[in-house]
């Protein structure tokens, strides 16, 4: 029998493809969030700009369906990185300050969520979109997209904790990483 099925505990997706699953979950409902919180301030956000930012016309659900697509790409990037040996080994790893060390595993992910949808504020809207608008002619809903309003700010460290808590309420990551000290 594997180790891995012996060390999988009663809660969580185990195993090699566990991330996958919880990344891709937790960034639909991440982005599920973000697009409620910015569809309460600015319908017109997800309904118009996002969809303008591929050339599609704003019909129906396709500003939301573009944004959790978005949400589930972004997910499966941070499910990827957080059970990486180098990222999830400072996750785990037990520390001798008191602050931290009461912290548990779970918190520490959510927290590490917190910081990835941070990440992305300041990569994608600020960076990456002005340079895609300028690119695609900036007309029309992308010129008017909100890149640094303090709602987007928001809206990512959304994103960002309610992936982090998906995906550490749905992955097993203890034992992945338990027999390989950061000294390494």
């Amino acid at each position: 029998m594997s180790t891995e099925s012996d060390n999988a505990t009663a809660f969580g997706i185990s195993g090699a493809s566990g991330w996958l699953v919880g990344g891709a979950l937790g960034g639909a409902i991440g982005a599920a969030a973000f697009g409620v919180l910015m569809w309460v301030l600015d319908p017109a956000i997800v309904e118009v700009a996002i969809p303008s930012i591929y050339g599609l016309e704003p019909v129906g659900l396709v500003g939301w369906g573009v944004h959790v697509v978005h949400g589930i790409g972004l997910g499966l990037v941070f499910g990827l990185l957080v059970t990486r040996d180098p990222i999830l080994g400072i996750l785990l790893t037990d520390v001798e300050t008191d602050a931290v060390s009461g912290v548990g595993a779970m918190a520490r992910i959510v927290g590490a969520g917190f910081v990835f949808g941070l990440a992305l504020w300041a990569i994608l809207p600020l960076l990456v979109l002005p340079v895609w608008a300028d690119a695609a002619g900036g007309g029309g809903a992308i010129g008017d997209f909100p890149t640094a309003a303090i709602e987007s700010l928001l809206g990512h460290l959304l994103f960002g904790t309610v992936l982090g808590a998906v995906f550490a309420a749905t992955v097993d990551l203890h034992g992945r990483s338990s027999d390989r000290p950061l000294e390494d």
